[in-house]
């Protein structure tokens, strides 16, 4: 399966247009975007296909996933917040299953130990199924879950101005295998777009979260 993310940006990157013209070159079964906006939701009209945008709420943007295959209605998972004052509103995730894949399309917190918390949090929701935990982490530097492979392309896929490249758009799997994995060129955002070629692992050789350690961290999340 052919998976690609992109954060579009908001309002200033990439526009529908662009987004049509990734999918006509690519083909990929499933799209993910981060800071996607409502005129995304034009993006059925260009090129058929499935849509579902998760809007935030307090921002412009949300998130969003595009297939050309039927998928059930997404779900949202919210994510632990700061509970610094002045706090931005909570960030969720877009939970949705493709093809015996479960994906978790994110875009996490600028903190480094609030990110690594959210995914944390992710992990343990998804209950060890066959799953992708995919899109712009803000995380810089090593990142690991238990029973979690990373298998994001290595270069960076964050350009802008004079801030130095990073590695910012990621995937972490749990019993899947990755074929391939490349960033992309960016387009008119300041994010590079990662593809991905996952399946489910016959072996399922990565593990997954023991019970007890899913419960747990249930419990410190909920």
């Amino acid at each position: 399966m052919k998976v690609i993310s992109w954060n579009l940006l908001r309002l200033v990157g990439a526009a529908v247009e662009d987004v049509a013209t990734l999918i006509g070159l690519e083909r990929p079964d499933v799209l993910l975007m981060q800071e996607a906006t409502q005129h995304m939701d034009a993006l059925t009209t260009l090129v058929g296909g499935h849509f579902h945008r998760l809007s935030w709420l307090g921002r412009i943007h949300g998130l969003g996933i595009w297939s050309p295959h039927h998928f059930p209605r997404p779900t949202a998972l919210s994510l632990p917040a700061s509970r610094l004052p002045g706090r931005l509103p909570r960030r969720r995730a877009q939970i949705v299953q493709v093809a015996g894949i479960t994906f978790a399309n994110v875009h996490l917190s600028h903190g480094q130990l609030l990110n690594r918390r959210q995914l944390a949090h992710i992990a343990a929701t998804l209950h060890g199924k066959p799953s992708a935990i995919i899109g712009d982490y803000n995380a810089v530097g090593p990142v690991s879950l238990p029973g979690f492979l990373d298998v994001g392309p290595r270069e960076p896929t964050h350009l802008s101005g004079n801030v130095m490249p990073v590695r910012l758009d990621r995937c972490l799997v749990h019993n899947l295998s990755c074929s391939s994995a490349a960033a992309l060129d960016a387009g008119p955002s300041d994010h590079r777009p990662i593809r991905l070629e996952l399946r489910i692992a016959e072996d399922q050789a990565c593990g997954g979260l023991p019970r007890n350690r899913r419960d747990r961290l249930r419990r410190f999340y909920r």
